[in-house]
């Protein structure tokens, strides 16, 4: 009896957080990370490193919820194919350094993959990086066939947009790999398909012109594998 009155309670917390989830609004400023953390959230990456080119070290993060919830999540574009799944979920956010406080610039809620949607290989989540005043997004997840999803955010013109990104995907026993990697401010594709094994000029490479008119940014991309840039080719 015991066991089945504990047993429907969690399912009673658990019915209430998938009905009434809401994303909080992060704290505007802290001086350290644990100052920004929201309640029932943990940090499960951060970088420090320079965004604003002002020389001085900004701040990244990677929140994650602390229960699994229901949520609706798009796949294949971003607003008629959405599946509920229940998962932890996380966000992404930046600070800018100012003064002696960190300075929310970015709170993203979408972008970041969950731990379930690495297929599997488990959590997809790879460490964030900040080279060169960009910020640096990694996943990694597939079964037999297996991929790496890269994208680089540059902040300009008071936004985050993309700039770079790569796709790249494999067999894990045959060594068949399929390599596509974007450059969108010099509109250029880059397509390499062949062996892991093969060096450069062993494998086939093309490269050809990308037709974009504005640079994606956060709003405009919601998640991985949701903007299709031609037929059968997600990024």
């Amino acid at each position: 009896m015991r066991i089945r009155l504990i047993a429907l309670l969690l399912f009673c917390c658990y019915a209430t957080y998938a009905q009434s989830f809401k994303y909080p609004a992060l704290n505007p400023q802290g001086k350290t990370i644990k100052s920004l953390i929201p309640a029932q959230w943990k940090v499960i990456d951060s970088v420090y490193g320079d965004l604003n080119n002002d020389k001085v070290e900004d701040l990244a993060l990677i929140y994650e919820f602390y229960a699994a919830v229901k949520e609706n999540r798009a796949y294949g574009d971003n607003t008629t194919e959405l599946i509920t799944e229940t998962q932890r979920p996380r966000m992404l956010a930046v600070y800018f350094k100012s003064g002696r406080n960190y300075k929310l610039v970015t709170q993203n809620n979408d972008f970041v993959l969950r731990s379930e949607e690495g297929g599997g290989m488990g959590d997809p989540l790879r460490p964030l990086t900040i080279v060169d005043n960009v910020l640096n997004l990694a996943f990694e997840g597939g079964g037999n066939w297996r991929w790496k999803l890269n994208y680089s955010f540059k902040y300009q013109d008071k936004d985050w947009q993309l700039t770079k990104a790569s796709n790249y995907s494999y067999h894990s026993g045959s060594g068949d790999m399929n390599s596509k990697k974007y450059d969108f401010v010099n509109k250029k594709r880059i397509i390499t398909i062949g062996k892991m094994s093969n060096t450069d000029s062993a494998n086939e490479i093309i490269e050809q012109n990308l037709t974009l008119k504005t640079l994606k940014n956060f709003s405009s991309f919601k998640k991985p594998w949701t903007w299709e840039l031609g037929p059968d080719e997600f990024l």
